[in-house]
């Protein structure tokens, strides 16, 4: 069994590349604070800057006429981490980061060799950003619709930073990361690493 580790971020920014990003920001940062816990040579790690992409509306795994969904669905498969990494719009997860859980949706009746949910064995992290409150509430939607397709989720398995309300200032124009928001990414990185690697070594068993 390969012990190669495999992340992957799904950036759901609205601004496409090369515009900057402060979601695209952090989930580099949580990729980067892997390395403290899987060895850089049996990490590989990959952003996808979902906007960047021609994912159709719908809740199927290949929506046709062009979807470029099916090939980020193929990433998603060959990961054991993937990091959804989103800002906060008016108290919610971004458009973007709701169609990739729209999406996702699709894998709950897709099943292994095993009869297991395909997603099982997969634990997933969130990274929130913006310039109001909701942080908390962002990830409590995400979560749950990560775990209802077969993620697994750790302790703590969010990292987040939110400015002043009423403010112009974006997490990516700050000259230093907060240590409030650093030690989460730590902590996040630390346990997306350590389940993994559980998994990896026990997966869930066979379904009935």
């Amino acid at each position: 069994m390969s012990t190669r580790i495999r992340a992957l971020a799904l950036v759901c920014t609205l601004n496409r590349s090369p515009e900057p990003s402060s979601s695209d920001k952090l989930a580099r940062q949580v990729l980067t604070a892997l390395e403290d816990h899987i060895d850089p040579s049996q990490l590989e790690h990959e952003v996808v800057r979902v906007v960047d992409h021609d994912v159709r509306f719908g809740v199927s795994t290949d929506e046709g006429d062009g979807d470029e969904w099916p090939s980020i669905r193929e990433k998603i498969l060959a990961s054991d981490i993937v990091l959804l990494a989103t800002p906060i719009w008016m108290g919610q997860p971004s458009s973007v980061a709701k169609m990739v859980l729209e999406r996702l949706d699709a894998e709950i009746s897709e099943t292994d060799n095993q009869g297991r949910p395909i997603l099982f064995d997969r634990v997933a992290g969130v990274a929130v950003v913006g310039n109001e409150d909701g942080a908390h509430h962002v990830a409590a939607e995400c979560f749950q619709a990560l775990n209802d397709v077969g993620f697994s989720i750790p302790p703590n398995a969010t990292t987040y930073w939110v400015g002043e309300a009423m403010q112009g200032t974006d997490y990516q124009d700050l000259d230093e990361t907060p240590e409030k928001t650093a030690g989460t990414t730590a902590v996040l990185a630390a346990n997306l690493a350590h389940l993994a690697r559980l998994l990896r070594e026990m997966p869930y068993p066979p379904q009935d």
